[in-house]
């Protein structure tokens, strides 16, 4: 049981009084709207729904909603877009729900140092067309990016498609203004590309899930813009020749792909199914989709060619070449449709972000196909295979009332696989509340209690988005 004041009328005001009362929303149907992610419901043992959901405008509107809340010991629970796979924006102690949709414009795109300034409710797919514009790369390309905020992105260090050649999101943060628990304003970091001063609060901050501070402006790296991209669309008779070649790319090709991306059968006619379309060669059973990238037309060419002789080398069934801007917009429109295709088809879903060494895909692969075996459940598998980041997916097409006791020892086996193969639960989409109490598969009490004293460093009074990631402690 928490302790946690209400929020009561006089709290009402006192929020009204500082966001303004457009700002503020006690209504029953946007509470829940705001209250919830991506995840099953079914997944929570009681119903968690926000007293109030504020909007704020500005980071003094954040800073005020924090001093008050701290005050009175009121739970602040951040969100973005809710696009979220974790439950992080949950509000597990009820209390406010602090939605960031308001906040969200560039603020500075300076091409001398090659960086964009933005707030945490701007659309990801917005910051990438403002860098093409000015002939600049921003390198952040998770699949949810048309809907997905910044904001969220930063707190769950999300990776997506470009990790092999860019990495994750917290490699294009070079900055952030975060506002303290206490209300207190502050920043990490800056334009500069090297610093040593002090502590990496920048870096502490991006994969926090909003539970140390609450993050009001970024400011992001921006690279030179490729004047040429490929993609191939490489189908393979089955999963393992698939994931087996991924390695040859880089090792035999000598090529750093900007992305590698992996489709199962299931998931290829899942795709088609969703978008009513017709993929190349869906009869295969798995496709790759190899993302090059490259100024020189003939450089790209040669290298496009040597991964593809390499690809008839070692089983491919045909390569596919993408090398304009509408074929390769509905190739990976295929590969981004697929966490929705899940839901639209499934009864029930579970949709896991599993991450190995890239050596251990092939073996991560056979046991999580012995698993759905095993538990009678469907799985459908894609992801980001250059870096060895998997969505493991479970669905169920039609209802069942045992559902989630098979999701959960499915889980159960799953989480220990990734955990023997050196891998770990959660590669992109976070721990949150969904997997939680599963962390301890991973971490030692060492490193729960040394996570929990962090917490606390930060945020004494355990207002900001409690509950998150490592299950609380009992005194």
């Amino acid at each position: 049981m928490d302790d946690y004041a209400k929020v009561t009328p006089e709290i009402l005001t006192a929020l009204e009084s500082v966001v303004g009362v457009r700002n503020v929303s006690t209504d029953r149907e946007k509470r829940e709207v705001y209250s919830y992610d991506e995840v099953n419901r079914g997944y929570w043992d009681g119903e968690y729904v926000a007293e109030v959901v504020v909007f704020p405008e500005s980071p003094e509107h954040v800073a005020a909603v924090l001093a008050l809340a701290n005050e009175r010991r009121i739970p602040v629970t951040p969100r973005g877009a809710g696009t979220g796979l974790s439950g992080g924006a949950v509000p597990l102690h009820r209390g406010i729900v602090l939605s960031f949709e308001k906040m969200n414009r560039i603020l500075e795109l300076d091409t001398d140092n090659l960086t964009i300034t933005v707030e945490p409710g701007i659309v990801t797919a917005e910051i990438t067309k403002a860098a093409r514009a000015a002939g600049l790369l921003y390198a952040g390309d998770p699949c949810s990016g048309d809907a997905s905020f910044i904001g969220g992105n930063v707190a769950e260090n999300a990776g997506g498609n470009k990790v092999v050649k860019y990495g994750s999101t917290g490699a294009s943060v070079l900055a952030l203004e975060a506002v303290l628990p206490d209300g207190s304003v502050t920043w990490f970091g800056g334009k500069r590309r090297k610093d040593v001063t002090g502590y990496d609060f920048v870096h502490l901050l991006v994969g926090s899930e909003g539970t140390l501070a609450v993050v009001t402006k970024i400011v992001l790296k921006l690279l030179p813009l490729p004047a040429r991209v490929v993609d191939l669309l490489i189908p393979f008779p089955d999963t393992e020749s698939a994931v087996s070649f991924v390695p040859r790319i880089l090792r035999e090709a000598k090529v750093v792909p900007s992305s590698i991306e992996f489709m199962d059968r299931t998931s290829i006619l899942l795709a088609q199914r969703y978008l009513n379309i017709r993929l190349p060669h869906d009869d295969a059973g798995a496709h790759l989709i190899v993302q090059l990238e490259g100024n020189d037309p003939k450089t790209l060419a040669d290298e496009y060619e040597r991964v593809g002789d390499l690809c008839f080398a070692h089983g491919a069934l045909e390569v596919f070449v993408a090398d304009n801007r509408n074929v390769r917009d509905k190739l990976w429109k295929a590969r981004k449709c697929l966490a929705e295709a899940i839901m639209a088809f499934s009864a029930h879903s579970c949709l896991e972000d599993i991450a190995v060494p890239s050596s251990a895909v092939p073996e991560l692969m056979r046991r999580t196909a012995a698993i759905t075996d095993r538990w009678g459940i469907e799985g459908v598998h894609f992801g980001h295979i250059g870096d060895g980041n998997m969505h493991i997916n479970f669905m169920l097409p039609e209802k069942r009332p045992d559902w989630h006791d098979l999701f959960g020892g499915a889980l159960r086996e799953l989480y220990a696989a990734a955990r023997d193969l050196g891998g770990t639960i959660s590669g992109e989409h976070g721990i949150g509340l969904k997997r939680r109490d599963y962390i301890t598969t991973m971490l030692d009490p060492a490193q729960v209690e040394l996570i929990r004293r962090v917490k606390r460093a930060f945020d004494p009074n355990n207002i900001l988005n409690p509950g998150k990631i490592v299950p609380e402690a009992l005194s």
